[in-house]
């Protein structure tokens, strides 16, 4: 049986790489559909049009040019090239013949491992340790969907000297990790800018890149366990900043990272 969260991101094939899905306003952040929503949608339809289990996600970047709303969306699929070993493909999502959406996307099966190295996992507490973030009605519909536990960072809007935030985070119903469900993970936690400010803002997305560092391992992950997001900014300069993020599973290992540009703007 499908989740809730597979449900929202499903893509139908309508033939010629061509795919319809549907907008759902239970995934909407305040100035519309949440950007790793989006981002969802696409990792599917392009691993739709590859076909291909072998070759997995290994990077996907977007670029927001308007928030669609609720209802049918199309997404046209192309792959630009299939070597040996990498497949990129490019892909639009349209509403009403109007682009809202525009990713290229790189997939592949593994290569050697001869000098792996990783970071770190930061220290936090362990999820369970954490009360999570009480939800209430006035919270965007995203909110009602992800259990927060904040375990990094300054409260929002504290004016805190650093931009760092970040905390568990699980769908409500278990989840197989895919990489769907990880680009959704990389743009669901609270603006790290926000801890930095001191009055509430919009953080729209401008472009969101997403690696996906190791797809065996989050398919390991038990569907019900939390991940730990962490996510962090240095520049806020003429309304853009920058965030950089990751995702770690609960014994440590990197599972995705992401880059992305966002606008500040005056709250609705």
């Amino acid at each position: 049986m499908s989740t809730p969260f597979e449900l929202a991101t499903a893509v139908e094939p309508r033939g010629d790489g061509r795919f319809s899905a549907l907008c759902d306003v239970d995934w909407s952040a305040p100035r519309g559909p949440n950007g790793g929503y989006l981002a969802a949608i696409m990792v599917r339809a392009m691993a739709a049009e590859l076909g291909d289990a072998e070759r997995e996600a290994r990077s996907i970047t977007l670029h927001y040019l308007s928030p669609p709303v609720a209802g049918p969306m199309q997404i046209e699929v192309k792959v630009e090239r299939s070597g040996r070993t990498l497949t990129t493909l490019s892909a639009r999502l349209e509403q009403d013949g109007k682009c809202c959406l525009l990713a290229l996307g790189a997939f592949a099966g593994q290569f050697s491992d001869k000098r792996p190295f990783v970071a770190e996992m930061p220290k936090a507490l362990a999820a369970e340790a954490i009360e999570p973030i009480p939800v209430v009605e006035q919270m965007p519909p995203i909110a009602h969907q992800v259990q927060m536990r904040p375990a990094l960072g300054a409260l929002p809007f504290s004016g805190s000297d650093e931009a760092i935030s970040g905390g568990w985070m699980r769908l409500n119903e278990p989840q197989r990790l895919d990489a769907a469900a990880l680009a959704l993970y990389c743009d669901a936690w609270l603006p790290a800018v926000f801890t930095r400010l001191t009055e509430p803002v919009g953080a729209p997305t401008v472009d969101l890149t997403i690696h996906f560092r190791d797809p065996q391992a989050a398919l390991e992950v038990d569907p019900s366990e939390s991940v730990l997001g962490v996510f962090s900014c240095s520049t806020a300069i003429e309304g853009f900043v920058e965030e950089d993020g990751e995702i770690w599973s609960s014994d440590g290992r990197l599972l995705a990272q992401s880059r992305q540009l966002a606008l500040l703007v005056e709250p609705k």
